[in-house]
């Protein structure tokens, strides 16, 4: 690393450092604590991606996984494969509810398009390359356009190699990383237990303690008989990796030192008191509103048919889980009164900035500036997010927004395209319309786009989406009835002309330059049209905003890590990160205790025949009962007397960790990180000492393979004797 992060690492470690999603560079720095806590390998080992054990974590585009076998096997949660399970399923053939094991390696199911094993093999500083010497006189969008250009061309120069690269920043723009990927494309489920394993508990459980829930899966990776990463294709083979991890047959116990290394996706501890405040105030509350009515409408439905249960139930539970996330953040900030502690901090770092003449010139304009800034996105922001709403995740409108634009885009030159449009994402783009015919659901669609164009028709004069006026015939104060009449006379007609539901018609227009595409005249492909000159137009406010952002984050993160005094860990990116506490139990309130641990008996206390939530399959129910009565396996936790399932600890994670290896001292697989507790998800703005991190113990794991599954064959590639796994 360059002398940015050098800069960083060289000052001491703050004492509580279970805070901090660590970069795997800093943690050599972090030597002393990891010791008093009982790791017992080489920190310095972290800084090695290729080494034991960074070689052997990986990323699966928006989870976090390991290889846990020289043959490629994956080990990530029972969650982070519901899209595969779902691209399989059919309503007599219900994978989603049944789970699956492969008994051979030709049972491997291909999870699909789209899914990917990502192996992170370096990470480059590119600061100066990317930031480095702008011009102060670029506008805010020049500004933006040089640094995205600057992107695009190393981006360029590191994929020459046949790696997948990006480009990250760290600090908020303060440290730019190339980081390069080997990028395997043929994923195969292995095996996922029934959902009443994998999601014991459901929604009531979810983000709760204690907690009893077998959220773990398998993968394997597979490649060309070459090696090298290529197309899902019957000649493939098991990818070797050069690194894998041991799991555990001793798992993990209280007091034990434990690690996670994964891929968190974003926290936000950097942004300002005004950023935080807008977060919390406006578009917290609003994703809850919206979600949970988005859930009502989606819930009917999976109720009307299996094949539509099946369509919808990916998003369900994406739905379910962000709105009791967002949930459980604002009751967090309203127990800890984080907005007035943020705005406490803010204001004892603008004193300590004022307090000397150096600090006023290098940082004095970052914090006005930034919420300067922060008022000017207020001031459109209901309408912004409407706009957005419209071309909602896995949706036709999406699709058809995706296809203007890529046909657009495929009149320009590569390094002139948008990052997101780049022939490198044309794969990932027609990849996405493959996948997503599995959960298309015109009647969904429908309504899901009905209720977001309903919250536009609300919006105030002087803040309207005008083209959707024109197309839907709204009008600023229109009657509610009203307005609902006349949108659902439009959408009848949108919804009988479209053929963007049909695979082979959506992906034959993702081939076509604009001027082929506008003779098609589909009626999704004319809203997305219609409404394609104010995307450009929100495009562009966006870019400047981010080009002004470039100019006034880095300086006020640097005053914020200055100030400290101490060695500070980036928020998090989607980037490798390395976390570590102990197994410990926490007394959220008076009079409550929370245990570390869960075992095989609490899924009996637990059981409710007839209950989706909580009834317990009958061969669960049998190998437990099994379990009680033998007394003498092997997975037992002599403490505990039984087979671990879940368990506690003071890990610093978020969302993108789900599936993190969590390893021991010793540096083996001792469980699978997979949530973390209602009453600490504000961690995503401000650590906090009660937050814990939920995980599956490798015991449960190993149990549950040997006595339930039977599926020997993986315990003998694990390293484990079948014969000794439970006994």
């Amino acid at each position: 690393m360059r002398r940015t992060l050098l800069a960083l690492a060289l000052l001491a470690a703050p004492a509580g450092a279970e805070e901090g999603m660590w970069m795997p560079s800093q943690i050599p720095s972090l030597a002393p604590r990891l010791r008093a806590l009982g790791f017992r390998g080489d920190p310095a080992a972290f800084a090695d991606l290729t080494g034991d054990p960074m070689g052997a974590i990986v990323s699966l585009g928006g989870c976090s996984a390991s290889f846990v076998s020289p043959e490629g096997l994956v080990a990530t949660n029972h969650h982070c494969v519901l899209s595969a399970l779902q691209q399989s399923s059919t309503p007599e053939r219900n994978l989603l509810e049944d789970g699956y094991l492969a008994r051979t390696r030709t049972e491997e199911i291909w999870t699909g398009p789209l899914s990917r094993v990502y192996v992170t093999v370096s990470a480059t500083d590119v600061t100066e390359r990317i930031s480095g010497k702008l011009s102060p006189r670029l506008s805010d969008l020049a500004r933006q356009e040089t640094i995205e250009r600057r992107q695009k061309e190393r981006l360029a120069a590191c994929e020459k190699g046949g790696l997948r690269c990006r480009v990250a920043s760290f600090f908020d723009g303060m440290l730019w990383l190339e980081i390069a990927q080997l990028e395997i494309r043929d994923v195969r489920l292995v095996y996922a237990p029934p959902a009443a394993v994998g999601n014991f508990g459901g929604e009531t459980d979810n983000w709760m303690w204690p907690r009893h829930s077998g959220d773990f899966a398998l993968l394997r990776a597979w490649v060309r008989p070459d090696g090298k990463p290529g197309p899902h294709a019957r000649e493939n083979v098991p990818y070797r990796p050069a690194r894998w991890l041991h799991v555990s047959p001793e798992g993990a116990s209280p007091g034990d030192f434990v690690l996670v290394a994964g891929y968190p996706g974003k926290t936000e501890r950097l942004l300002t008191y005004a950023e935080v405040k807008a977060e919390l105030e406006w578009a917290y509350p609003r994703t809850i509103r919206r979600y949970r009515d988005q859930l009502s409408i989606l819930e009917r439905i999976a109720k009307e048919d299996p094949e539509r249960s099946i369509r919808v139930s990916t998003r369900i539970r994406g739905l379910a889980n962000t709105m009791k996330n967002r949930e459980g953040v604002l009751a967090g900030v309203a127990r800890m009164a984080y907005l007035e502690r943020k705005l406490a901090e803010e204001g004892a770092l603008a004193a300590w900035i004022e307090a000397e003449p150096a600090r006023r010139a290098a940082y004095g304009g970052a914090l006005p500036g930034l919420d300067a800034l922060q008022a000017k996105v207020a001031r459109t922001r209901e309408r912004d997010a409407s706009f957005q709403a419209l071309h909602a995740y896995q949706s036709l409108l999406a699709s058809a927004r995706t296809i203007v634009r890529l046909a657009e885009e495929r009149e320009k030159r590569d390094i002139d395209r948008d990052l997101e449009y780049q022939e490198r994402n044309w794969i990932r783009i027609r990849e996405a319309q493959e996948r997503l015919q599995r959960s298309v659901d015109l009647g969904a669609d429908r309504a899901l786009l009905k209720y977001a164009v309903l919250e536009a028709a609300a919006l105030p004069a002087g803040q309207r989406i005008d083209p959707l006026d024109r197309l839907a015939g709204l009008a600023p104060g229109m009657p509610a009835g009203e307005a609902a009449r006349k949108v659902d006379a439009w959408l009848d007609g949108v919804y009988a002309g479209t053929r963007l539901d049909d695979r082979t018609y959506r992906l034959s227009l993702l081939e076509l330059r604009a001027r082929n595409l506008s003779r098609e005249k589909d009626p999704l492909l004319e809203v997305a049209r219609a409404l394609a000159p104010m995307d450009e137009r929100l495009r562009a406010e966006e870019k400047a905003r981010a080009g002004a952002r470039s100019r006034l984050a880095p300086p006020y993160a640097r005053a914020a890590i200055e100030k400290a005094g101490g060695l500070v860990s980036p928020d998090a990116n989607s980037t490798l990160r390395v976390t570590f506490g102990t197994v410990e139990g926490l007394s959220p309130r008076d009079g409550l205790v929370y245990a570390p641990q869960t075992r095989l008996a609490g899924i009996l206390g637990k059981h409710r025949p007839g209950d989706p939530e909580f009834a317990v399959p009958a061969d669960v129910l049998a190998a437990i009962r099994a379990e009680e009565a033998r007394r003498d396996g092997r997975l037992r936790d002599p403490a505990l007397g039984d087979v671990p399932v879940n368990f506690l600890s003071t890990l610093d994670i978020t969302g993108g960790n789900s599936g993190s290896a969590v390893l021991d001292g010793r540096g083996r697989l001792c469980g699978l990180a997979f949530d973390g507790l209602y009453e600490s998800v504000v961690a995503d703005f401000a650590f906090v000492e009660e937050a814990r991190t939920i995980a599956v113990d490798s015991r449960y794991l190993l149990w549950t393979l040997s006595e339930v599954a039977k599926a020997h064959h993986l315990l003998e590639e694990m390293g484990i004797e079948p014969s000794r796994a439970a006994r």
